[in-house]
């Protein structure tokens, strides 16, 4: 086998940093720079992950050493949480963590109970579009907003 089978064996050792680390790094640093927040939540919520992966590891290594394929399937996880062919990390927060996390659900106490009571039911991003509505024309035409669309579902 040889120098194939070497590098076969090794695999992990030789492609993961850069796919676990390098590239995300860059990426990020990219991120940050880019005025999208799309590509932001793409690389924080691969670090969440790859930060649960590692504390998954350090807590399980006796398990772990035992299961001559857990390096190979760690790689293979983070390729599909890193390449944006896949963007995995992304996929995750927004089918899965999004979902069922109810991070962000704070609602300054600036506005009225009212108020705070439909924006706790929004979602994050409609929650700021309204909240930047609510600073640019205020809290009463919120509230005329609120009222047209409660007299709009009670004809329905």
């Amino acid at each position: 086998m040889g120098v194939l089978g070497a590098i076969a064996r090794h695999l992990d050792a030789l492609v993961g940093p850069g796919v676990m680390l390098l590239y995300p790094l860059y990426a990020s640093m990219r991120a940050i720079e880019s005025p999208s927040t799309l590509d932001d939540q793409q690389w924080l919520t691969y670090w969440v992950l790859y930060s649960f992966i590692t504390l998954f590891e350090l807590s399980c290594w006796k398990i772990l050493q035992w299961l001559p394929f857990w390096p190979y399937l760690k790689l293979v996880f983070c390729l599909w949480l890193v390449l944006p062919i896949f963007n995995g990390a992304a996929y995750l927060y927004e089918n899965f963590v999004r979902k069922y996390a109810k991070v962000g659900s704070h609602v300054s106490s600036n506005h009225s109970e009212g108020q705070r009571r439909v924006l706790q039911m929004m979602s994050l991003d409609a929650r700021k579009s309204v909240e930047s509505y609510i600073e640019k024309y205020g809290p009463e035409a919120f509230d005329r907003v609120v009222k047209a669309a409660e007299k709009e579902a009670r004809k329905h």
